[in-house]
């Protein structure tokens, strides 16, 4: 996949299959969006990835701090010496991933400190690219999409899905919050964008408002 330059690969870690992905420009530099790398082999495969694709990773972002999106924050920590940067509202998760992790049958360690902490609206830049980073509550408090205008693809966590919207009953969670979020900065974006999303297919703007059920 390729837009403008840049190259976006999908990888998908953990027993609860998050998608992990590298955005990476002509100079082979690369933002790594929710790494998901749950265990050494799922690492290694990570970092495999990586060498032979001849990348440097330059730039860790969150979606949210669920456990499944944090799982590879130490080891790209570790291995590439960046820090994530999330949003603040999140802060809750992040400190709770271990105890969210033994729910789910599964361990994890502390994940790092963010380097920073990413507002509604703030621009990211990568190289040419702008991220903008939209805040979209309701899946946690502190959700947030990170948009390209130029190369028409947004980066939604677990705030929309093909077909399906992020679930609302863990902490920091909200039903209406979430429906509201999604009408106000995902819906507003142009009908084409495509969407990749934290979990399963890529999808697009328009597909979602025409046909995703939670919106017809």
């Amino acid at each position: 996949m390729g837009n403008n330059g840049m190259k976006i690969y999908k990888l998908v870690f953990s027993p609860i299959e998050v998608n992990t992905y590298i955005l990476a420009s002509d100079s082979g530099d690369c933002v790594i969006i929710d790494c998901g790398c749950y265990d050494k082999e799922e690492e290694e495969g990570f970092s495999h990835f990586i060498a032979e694709h001849k990348l440097n990773p330059v730039l860790l972002l969150n979606t949210h701090c669920h456990l499944d999106h944090v799982f590879g924050n130490n080891f790209i920590l570790e291995k590439y010496g960046l820090k994530p940067f999330s949003h603040e509202l999140d802060e809750g998760n992040r400190k709770n991933a271990v105890h969210h992790a033994l729910m789910f049958g599964l361990t994890m360690e502390n994940p790092p400190e963010p380097a920073g902490f990413i507002k509604d609206n703030q621009i990211i830049p990568f190289d040419d690219t702008r991220f903008l980073a939209l805040h979209v509550p309701g899946h946690t408090s502190g959700s947030l999409a990170f948009y390209i205008e130029e190369s028409g693809i947004v980066f939604t966590g677990d705030a929309l899905f093909s077909g399906s919207i992020g679930r609302t009953d863990l902490t920091g969670g909200d039903y209406d919050t979430l429906i509201s979020s999604i009408k106000s900065k995902l819906f507003v974006l142009p009908p084409s964008t495509v969407v990749y999303p934290g979990h399963g297919e890529s999808t697009s703007i328009e597909k979602e408002m025409k046909s995703n059920p939670y919106f017809t």
